[in-house]
């Protein structure tokens, strides 16, 4: 039984470090009240959001509480119409409340993150696109948050099966092997559970 190339698309580590505000105390983004949160984007997928700790260990050493994984699972059709063509992994960082009130979006864009991937080779071994911290500002000359995020993919390999006939009543599995179909499993059923009498 060959299994179908599958990939999953992994964005984990994910953490906030915020410069320290030089305004006074009522402006800016301190880490007690601000809740902080992210929009993973990628073209012709449904966003994801997820939540940011924030980061309080100095330099660019790894931060010292993540979030949990968070990613995109690749199909075979999706992985042969993406090869050779390079995404884009987008991260729009936020502080704020995260979703909407009336229509319009409580959190404000503190800065982005994009993030080229390129598949190739992809569904055969891992691979790391990116693996630390990224500025999220524009001007060098000014203090600006920071977002660690470590961007992976593995090959998740899985085995098609397809039901055959009527499967609520005798349901056959075939494993689909390019164009060959060869039946696995089947079983029968005798009677509605609920039919029985008293």
């Amino acid at each position: 039984m060959d299994p179908c190339p599958f990939v999953r698309l992994m964005i984990e580590s994910l953490a906030l470090k915020l410069p320290l505000p030089t305004k006074p105390a009522g402006s800016g983004v301190y880490p007690s009240t601000t809740p902080c949160f992210c929009k993973l984007r990628i073209k012709n997928f449904p966003s994801q959001t997820a939540l940011l700790p924030l980061c309080t260990t100095s330099g660019d050493s790894p931060p010292d509480s993540t979030t949990s994984s968070t990613g995109f699972h690749l199909d075979p059709t999706l992985l042969r119409r993406l090869s050779g063509k390079p995404i884009t992994l987008s991260v729009s960082v936020y502080t704020g409340r995260m979703g909407r009130t009336c229509g319009v979006s409580c959190g404000k864009l503190l800065g982005r993150v994009n993030v080229c991937i390129d598949l190739e080779g992809a569904d055969s071994r891992p691979c790391i696109y990116r693996n630390g911290w990224s500025k999220l500002g524009n001007e060098p000359d000014k203090p600006s948050a920071k977002l660690h995020l470590v961007v992976r993919s593995e090959p998740d390999p899985r085995f098609v099966f397809q039901f055959g006939g009527e499967p609520e009543c005798s349901p056959v599995v075939f494993q689909i092997q390019e164009n060959i179909r060869q039946p696995v499993f089947s079983c029968k059923f005798s009677a509605d559970r609920n039919s029985r009498s008293r």
